[in-house]
């Protein structure tokens, strides 16, 4: 049996909830007290986490106009930046907490997603 088992439509429906809980959490756990930028990075990369799900060519997507390696590619992107976050922008407390474990959750995530079969990207 194979550890990568996320699959394609697996993904996506974490998609949306992911992306709706990157905008929201920031605020219901106070982030931002080490710096303003702990908040606002996890919102904005909601809102275009919201955007790339939509654009991606998976069956939630609306407008597929994105293919699904490109999602997964901008995804590991993400979790390495949420990871890196805190030596850079200088967070601590809660703040790199929920960096480093959201980091480490999307790489995760990639880590374990099923190769596409039979599928041209």
């Amino acid at each position: 049996m194979s550890l990568r088992f996320v699959t394609r439509s697996v993904h996506a429906y974490l998609d949306y909830p992911v992306a709706l809980a990157l905008m929201g959490l920031p605020f219901a756990l106070g982030l931002g007290q080490s710096n303003p930028m702990a908040l606002w990075l996890s919102v904005v990369t909601g809102l275009a986490a919201f955007v790339l799900t939509v654009l991606t060519d998976h069956h939630l997507g609306i407008w597929r106009v994105l293919p699904y390696k490109v999602h997964l590619a901008v995804d590991l992107l993400v979790g390495v930046v949420f990871l890196a976050a805190p030596s850079v922008f200088g967070f601590s407390g809660l703040d790199a907490i929920y960096y480093w474990l959201n980091g480490a959750a999307v790489v995760a995530v990639i880590s374990l997603s099923a190769p596409e079969q039979g599928v041209t990207a």
